[in-house]
């Protein structure tokens, strides 16, 4: 069978992640065949704008031929080889060296994986053998917050604290000491008349007594996004990590940065950790590493603290862990390109332009009788739906109004994500002005249906 000609009934055997499965046995999946630029073609020929560069990755959009061309390359001159056992190659020696002088980690070593649940993985298995290195066996427990996604392996699932992850997989992992602290949803969360500022303050005296209830000789590290992406697109108050950090380095306590979504160019800057200010100890990277043309991820890691794990892997005789796909040569040569791409072009430089314009236009769409907030900051954004605009009452979860805004979005032409009742939009950072316009005109167009049927 072409697969020009697939058609939706002949998926049946694909088990689809975060599907409702029952209604997806009666529908079938929508069967994309083709990309172009910022939008991507079904199996009839219809056009959608990608309102969420795929997963939040494809940041280049499709049809690059420059990364076509150097997976081609390093396919016939090196199709595959690993990093074990000190051996090497080049793509990954290189990616390393480009990387470690982008990130804003100090000294930083880098450790490649093949995705964003790996490289997070990967963290919380360093922290416990370095607390373990230092004599701190007890220094293990983890804090992620309310709403955060760090991924799916089990103790990545463990750390996300959303509860669709959690349900009918045993999770939270027994055991694995993860505590829980508050999203920083500002609209959502502060008391009444309370200031931003008076939030974060709150927010961090809150860490503060989480930390010192357990014990501050048990709690190893803090993990956090710059901005919430699965949890619903969720952007802190500016001076929110400013508070959070000085609780954090109070108790020795490391700081884990998840850049998968917002690094290279997400939030107006390279990393979301220059835009909000952060210090990371450690900091993972994937999707947009490649533009989502082949997996690849990166778990980066301060100098002081790969010290340790290098003696502590002198004493031990080997630093048991790797992945056999970590660095593959063909993914690490498509993220060289890729970063060759966004230097050259000033792929920063264009989201800072247009950027203004993208947030006019999502914010624009506050005044629609379904849309409690609208929020978002650089090329990443979200609307959250309310029963009730005058007091943002929610609607009723089994009513799945985010998802049936999702569908009127497709229908309309535009491809986003709904996670609970907030619809989320991250496009492929190359957007223009008048596709970033002819995006929110369909969603707007899909809103005002929904609205109807409500």
């Amino acid at each position: 069978m072409a697969f020009s000609h697939l058609q939706s009934t002949d998926v049946a055997h694909l088990l689809h992640p975060y599907t409702n499965l029952a209604a997806h046995a009666e529908t079938g999946p929508l069967v994309i065949v083709r990309g172009q630029g910022v939008r991507v073609f079904d199996e009839t020929g219809k056009d959608y704008i990608e309102g969420l560069a795929g997963l939040w990755c494809t940041s280049l959009g499709w049809g690059e031929e420059r990364l076509a061309r150097a997976a081609a390359e390093q396919m016939r001159k090196l199709p595959f080889y690993h990093l074990f056992g000190s051996k090497a190659h080049e793509p990954a020696v290189r990616l390393s060296e480009v990387l470690a002088d982008l990130v804003p980690v100090p000294d930083a070593k880098v450790f490649f994986a093949g995705s964003g649940s790996e490289a997070n993985d990967t963290a919380v298995k360093l922290i416990w053998y370095v607390n373990n290195a230092l004599g701190r066996p007890a220094k293990k427990k983890i804090i992620a917050r309310d709403k955060a996604y760090h991924g799916v392996t089990v103790a990545t699932a463990s750390l996300t604290g959303i509860v669709n992850n959690h349900r009918s997989f045993d999770l939270p992992l027994p055991g694995m000491g993860v505590i829980r602290t508050a999203c920083p949803h500002y609209w959502r969360s502060a008391q009444p008349n309370e200031s931003q500022d008076q939030f974060c303050r709150r927010l961090a005296r809150e860490l503060d007594d989480a930390i010192v209830a357990e014990g501050a000789d048990t709690v190893a590290a803090f993990f956090a996004e710059p901005v919430q992406g699965a949890g619903g697109v969720i952007v802190p108050p500016a001076e929110y990590f400013r508070h959070i950090q000085l609780v954090l380095k109070k108790h020795d306590v490391l700081l884990v940065i998840d850049e998968v979504i917002t690094g290279f160019g997400r939030t107006g800057q390279w990393f979301g950790s220059q835009t909000f200010g952060i210090e990371p100890d450690m900091m993972v990277v994937a999707k947009a590493l490649t533009s989502g043309y082949l997996p690849l991820s990166a778990l980066i890691v301060k100098g002081d603290l790969y010290r340790i794990i290098s003696q502590e892997a002198g004493k031990i005789g080997t630093f048991g862990h790797g992945y056999t796909y970590g660095g593959h040569p063909v993914s690490a040569a498509v993220a060289l390109e890729t970063l060759a791409i966004y230097k050259e072009r000033d792929i920063i430089g264009h989201v800072q332009d247009v950027m203004p314009h993208f947030q006019s236009a999502l914010n624009a769409l506050a005044d629609h009788p379904l849309v409690g907030e609208a929020r978002g900051i650089g090329l990443i954004g979200a609307v959250e739906l309310v029963a009730d605009k005058n007091d943002n009452t929610p609607f009723d979860p089994a009513r799945q109004v985010g998802a049936m805004a999702a569908r009127a979005a497709q229908e309309n032409g535009v491809i986003v994500r709904a996670m609970g009742d907030a619809v989320a939009f991250s496009p492929p950072l190359v957007i223009g002005k008048p596709d970033i316009d002819e995006m929110f005109s369909r969603v707007r167009r899909a809103l005002d249906s929904l609205a109807h049927l409500l």
